[in-house]
């Protein structure tokens, strides 16, 4: 089974998310908006799931609720056509995903994290064209704060759900 590990906004940005994601974005139906902070990882024994909550359960505890901030749509292109809410990595997000890369989670990154919320992917370059020029005119800022994050469990049917929600700072 795969699994990753989520931050999820503020409802008011999910709803933001979501008005362009239901047409643009072909991920809709399986995750809600979030912003990754572990790539996706195997884990192919119950114990090794016990193990990693485990360890979720210590980064959570040292790790303090932080803010974030959302300031405007960019890109990956050329290399995706795709658009998101770009987050302005923080310190304390920094942290936490390089957190999630040691110990119990050592592993190759496979890209620079570049903390997001993803609102279009897999667009034609026509509607990609189109949606950015209207999108890159607009204004998006928001002020959110993490106080949780979540495993992410990826389901037969490509949806991913909640394995268990981890509170930062809580003993």
């Amino acid at each position: 089974m795969n699994y990753s590990v989520a931050i999820f906004p503020s409802e008011h940005v999910q709803q933001e998310a979501n008005s362009y994601r239901k047409r643009y974005d072909s991920a809709y139906a399986l995750i809600k908006p979030h912003m990754k902070v572990r790539q996706p990882f195997p884990l192919n024994e119950e114990d090794d799931l016990i193990d990693a909550v485990s360890e979720l359960k210590r980064i959570a505890r040292e790790t303090a609720p932080f803010s974030y901030q959302i300031e405007k749509v960019s890109t990956f292109a050329p290399a995706h056509n795709t658009l998101y809410f770009k987050v302005t990595p923080s310190e304390e997000l920094k942290t936490l995903h390089e957190k999630l890369y040691h110990g119990f989670f050592e592993g190759e990154k496979a890209y620079a994290f570049i903390p997001h919320i993803t609102i279009a992917q897999n667009l034609s370059n026509g509607e990609y064209a189109d949606l950015h020029g209207t999108l890159k005119l607009k204004q998006f800022q928001y002020e959110e704060q993490a106080t949780q994050f979540h495993l992410l469990q990826e389901q037969e049917d490509g949806k991913w759900t909640v394995k268990e929600t981890f509170t930062l700072g809580e003993e």
